[in-house]
């Protein structure tokens, strides 16, 4: 037993290894966990309240000791309370030790938890923290930077476990809603979730990408004046891509092997990828294969989405 759970106890909260009903009988219903965390300044409040919204039962800056408690208490609630959303930040970073104890326990009384991290890059961090002119929460003396770059330290290894990790650095507050709205509404959990993103390479990797692939090894149509004006949505280009050598063996290929990674993560528990295709400025090339390779996977059973990240940003 640690620690926590003794003082819980002598508080007068039970704690036990399974969950029963009031009357002692079967085991009641073990409540849905998604853990929110992430970089401050990067949405997690956003993202919490939008679950909130979505009818999830929100507790903000719980110390992770207590995450296995809470679940317990939903547990007791008889199905009222069926799913939990917890935010864990580095306020409570005296307590950040214990989450991972608390996560094995959870995965010992088998309950089903995802960690959803928010991520942003130091660039949009700083200026967020600059315009509501506040202090990032570990930078004590020093600058916005040093505090940011503390953090990032702090979470590394939670980034890794993440179930879903999501961008926020070129995204406003509505399009956060819909990224959250996309994987957490309705009343089914489908298998896996993938979101596939063309970009543009003279723009930078995105950082929330799993999996990423190049198709600059494909003729670019920004070469053929009469293409040059269009995306990766018209039709012209799209064929003009597809017509290549190598384009649609690229295609078939590729789409076998994420099926491959797909039976790989389901059997890990991991529900949600992001593929991001990339050709030079993310027009053309890119957009093409990934409104192809979407089609692909949703025609596999894989429920997917299709963002173009850098299409009308020349």
């Amino acid at each position: 037993m640690t620690e926590q759970h003794e003082e819980d106890r002598e508080a007068g909260v039970h704690v036990s290894t399974g969950t029963t009903n009031e009357a002692g009988g079967a085991d009641a219903p073990i409540p849905e966990l998604v853990i929110i965390s992430g970089m401050s300044g990067a949405g997690r409040s956003t993202a919490a309240k939008c679950l909130e919204d979505l009818g999830w039962f929100v507790v903000d800056n719980l110390p992770p000791a207590l995450i296995p408690t809470m679940v317990e208490l939903g547990a007791r609630s008889q199905g009222n309370v069926a799913r939990i959303a917890v935010v864990v930040d580095v306020r409570g970073r005296r307590f950040f030790d214990n989450l991972r104890e608390s996560l094995a326990d959870l995965d010992a009384k088998e309950v089903t938890r995802r960690i959803v991290f928010l991520e942003s890059s130091d660039d949009a961090l700083v200026r967020r923290f600059e315009s509501v002119r506040r202090p990032h929460p570990l930078q004590g003396d020093g600058r916005i930077v040093d505090g940011i770059a503390a953090e990032r330290d702090l979470l590394r290894e939670l980034r890794g476990d993440a179930d879903l990790v999501i961008d926020t650095s070129s995204l406003n507050v509505h399009e956060l809603r819909a990224k959250m709205d996309a994987q957490f509404a309705g009343d089914e959990e489908p298998e896996l979730r993938a979101t596939v993103m063309s970009f543009g390479y003279k723009y930078g990797l995105p950082v929330d990408a799993d999996l990423v692939v190049d198709c600059r090894f494909l003729p670019n149509p920004h070469w053929v004046p009469e293409l040059r004006p269009y995306t990766g949505l018209n039709e012209e280009v799209s064929g003009y891509v597809f017509n290549q050598p190598g384009a649609k063996e690229f295609l078939d290929q590729y789409s076998e092997l994420l099926q491959l990674i797909a039976t790989g993560y389901r059997r890990e528990g991991k529900r949600y990828v992001t593929i991001a295709v990339g050709c030079t400025g993310g027009k053309h090339r890119s957009v093409a294969m990934s409104e192809k390779l979407a089609a692909r996977l949703a025609s596999e059973g894989i429920e997917t989405v299709v963002v173009h990240r850098d299409m009308g940003r020349e």
